[in-house]
Parts: C-alpha cells; sequence; structure tokens
C-alpha cells in the first residue's frame, strides 16, 4: 500500500485504502440520496438554527439581574437535558409506531442493548458539552451577546483541525484561506472589547478572558468533532435513540455538577428551580431545540456546517441586541461580519472544491485505467495462449491413451 493505494493481488488495479477514507463517507452516499423535498428541509433547520442560536445569548443576557445570575447555570442545563430525553422518547415510540413489518424493532431488548454498546461513545461529547454549557453562562459575564457570538465562530479553525486529525477530512487551500478569513473577521469585530476597570477572580479581565475563551473554543470544538464521529460511526443507528444516549448521558453529568455544588454551597443549591424565571424557561427551550438540531446536522451533514450556520447568528444576535439592550452596532462590528460572510461564501464556493474533485478523479482515473489495462493483458495472454496450444507439436508418447487397453 503506498499513499493510501491499495493494489489487487489478481487483477493489480490500484485503489483508495478503505483505512483512509473518513467516517463521513457515509454522509456522501447520504447526499446523493436526498430528494428536493429533504433538501428545502436542511434549508428550514439551518434558518431555525440560526434563529435559536441568535436567541441563546440574549437570552442569557436576559436572565443576569444586577450582572450576575439569580440560578445555578447547571440547573439550566440539567433541566434542558431532560427537556431533550423527553423529546427523544416521544419521538422513538412514534417512529416505533410507523414501523413496517419485517423491519427491525427499536425499541426491542436485544436492539437496544446493541446500541448501547455501540454508542458509548457518545459520552464523550456528553461530558464535554456539559462543560461547555456551564462555560456559556461564564462568558456572558465578559462580553456582549453579539461579542460572545462571535468569538464562537473561532471554533470553526479549531474544528476543521480536529477533522483533518480525527476523521481525516481534506480542505483545499482556499477552503483554508477562508478560514483564515473568518479568523480575520473575528479579530477585526472583537477589538476594544473588553470593558475597563473590571476583573474577576482576582485576574485582570484581559488575562482571565482569553482563558475562559480559549477553553470556551477548544471545549466544545473537540465535543462537535467527536458528536459527528460517533452519530456517524454508527450510521443505521436510529439518530432518536442515539440522542437518547447522548442526552442520558448529558444529563447525568449535569447532575453530578449538581451534587458537587450542593457539596461545596450546601444542600439549597439542590434546588434546580431556584431562582428560576419565564426567561430562564425559555432558555431551557431555546437550548433544548438548538441541541436536537445540532444531532441532525452532525449526522447527516457536517460540523463546518453547522458553525458557518451559526456564524450567520451573528447578525441577528448583534441587531437583536443593539434593538433590546442598547449596545451600539460599531464599525468594527459591521466589517467583521462582511469578512465572515465573504469568508463563508468562499468555503462553500464550487470552486473552492475544484482540486479536491480533480484530485478524486484522477484517483479514480488511474483505477480505471489500470483495469482496463489489466483486461487488455489477459486478453494478450489468452491469445499467447492459444497460439501456443495452436502452435505445440504433438510427439508419439502422447498420443497413447491415459488407461490401458
Amino acid at each position: 500500500m503506498k499513499k493510501g493505494m491499495i493494489e489487487c493481488s489478481v487483477c493489480h488495479s490500484k485503489l483508495v485504502s478503505p483505512s483512509t477514507k473518513s467516517v463521513s463517507r457515509a454522509y456522501d452516499q447520504h447526499r446523493s440520496k436526498v430528494s428536493s423535498k429533504q433538501r428545502a428541509l436542511n434549508v428550514i433547520l439551518v434558518g431555525g438554527d440560526c434563529v435559536l442560536v441568535g436567541l441563546q445569548p440574549i437570552l442569557v443576557f436576559m436572565s443576569k439581574v444586577d450582572g450576575r445570575f439569580k440560578f445555578s447555570p447547571i440547573s439550566v442545563n440539567f433541566l434542558t437535558e431532560v427537556a431533550k430525553v423527553i423529546f427523544a422518547i416521544i419521538m422513538l415510540l412514534i417512529q416505533a409506531r410507523r414501523q413496517k413489518v419485517g423491519e427491525k424493532p427499536v425499541l426491542s431488548v436485544s436492539s437496544f442493548i446493541q446500541a448501547v454498546r455501540s454508542n458509548v461513545l457518545l459520552a464523550v461529547p456528553a461530558l464535554l458539552y456539559a462543560i461547555n454549557n456551564y462555560l456559556k453562562f461564564i462568558m456572558q459575564l465578559y462580553f456582549s451577546p453579539a461579542t460572545v457570538k462571535m468569538l464562537s465562530n473561532l471554533k470553526v479553525l479549531v474544528i476543521a483541525i480536529l477533522l483533518k486529525i480525527i476523521m481525516k477530512r481534506r480542505f483545499s487551500i482556499i477552503q483554508w484561506e477562508a478560514l483564515a478569513l473568518l479568523l480575520i473577521g473575528i479579530t477585526i469585530n472583537q477589538l476594544k472589547s473588553f470593558p475597563d476597570s473590571t476583573s474577576a477572580l482576582g485576574v485582570p479581565v484581559a488575562s482571565g478572558a482569553y482563558v475562559y475563551t480559549l477553553i470556551f473554543v477548544t471545549v466544545p470544538s473537540l465535543a462537535s468533532v467527536f458528536n459527528e464521529y460517533a452519530l456517524k460511526s454508527q450510521y443505521d443507528t436510529s439518530i432518536y435513540l442515539q440522542n437518547l444516549f447522548l442526552y442520558g448521558y448529558g444529563a447525568i453529568f449535569n447532575f453530578l455538577g449538581i451534587l458537587a455544588s450542593a457539596v461545596f454551597k450546601g444542600p439549597s443549591s439542590f434546588d434546580i428551580l431556584e431562582g428560576h424565571s419565564k426567561t430562564t424557561m425559555l432558555l431551557i427551550c431555546n437550548n433544548a431545540a438548538q441541541g436536537i438540531l445540532s444531532s441532525f446536522f452532525f449526522k447527516y451533514a457536517d460540523t463546518i456546517l453547522k458553525k458557518y450556520s451559526s456564524t450567520v447568528a451573528t447578525i441577528f444576535t448583534g441587531i437583536a441586541s443593539a434593538l433590546l439592550f442598547g449596545h451600539a452596532l460599531t464599525i468594527n462590528f459591521m466589517l467583521g461580519i462582511s469578512v465572515v460572510f465573504i469568508s463563508m461564501h468562499q468555503f462553500f464556493s464550487p470552486l473552492s472544491k475544484a482540486n479536491d474533485d480533480q484530485q478524486n478523479g484522477a484517483h479514480e482515473k488511474m483505477g480505471v485505467q489500470d483495469r482496463h489495462r489489466s483486461g487488455d493483458l489477459s486478453i494478450i495472454n489468452m491469445a499467447a495462449g492459444a497460439n501456443e496450444e495452436a502452435s505445440h507439436h504433438v510427439k508419439a508418447d502422447e498420443r497413447q491413451p491415459l488407461l490401458p487397453t
């Protein structure tokens, strides 16, 4: 095997090694079969994701009282996971009722146990998401909602690197340049965003904010890539069954966080409904819907598309926060948004994938040529064998019968 190619021992044709194919190839097969209705549904999902992601930092900001939270952020995350578990159970029951005769039952004991064993990797992104959901509240103490949304776009570059390392995804040079443009746009928006004369945890705001930003970018990026890998590695498993495992693990981890908080802060912090309001209930519903949509992106699309979809929500977040809270839309914000949209157009442009498609076409053409060459050689060998048989001189002893007479 050389450079990801294997050679057949019989026909000597060269093919791409299966080990170099990423798990996301299952999505490529699914994408080639989607109908126009499915494409329209994907557009609706992207639009819904933009609205939900855009609302999330606004609802978090509205839930603050005198610059801090009256409730435990871990309780919000726990209730969000519980809501998603309930949704997954309802959808599984509906899916089970719609199953046809002869299909493998979704909710049988044997299939459920097998699915649990096959999808145990979902516990990793569930733990990372539990940490990330808490960090979202911490970031709101440093930045405005629009800035938090822009900072979250830094995840795209980290995700691209992780996809290349973990899932062997390939990106063209133009796509890497698009990601660089995305970072430039975020940097333009981030200029002069730190408030003056403020500190937290005894650390200057600039230093503390940068540390939280690093964790805020790395942890969810790992969670997204591992989530996509886990969902697509068991592509035949029902998405609702996988969501049940993912959200169940998430609820367990957040409940452990509540128990730890009760140990350090006292039994009063065990009251998960303390300090909640209508705004926090809306926040829980919004986070639950956002998480459900994300699972469909990771299984049937990819993480990059999900993050770029979330980027579109930046405009909605910025405009809404300006209208509701009086946050100014600075020239830096407008320029940053413009560069982000240029980056998005460049990344998904057909020209950015031309080199990759040509390389794949070259490999396929090589395989076809090798197969044709091997076929021609076979014909030549057959012709040579026929000529040799025709020119073979029969000796006297070869005319003797094989059995005695």
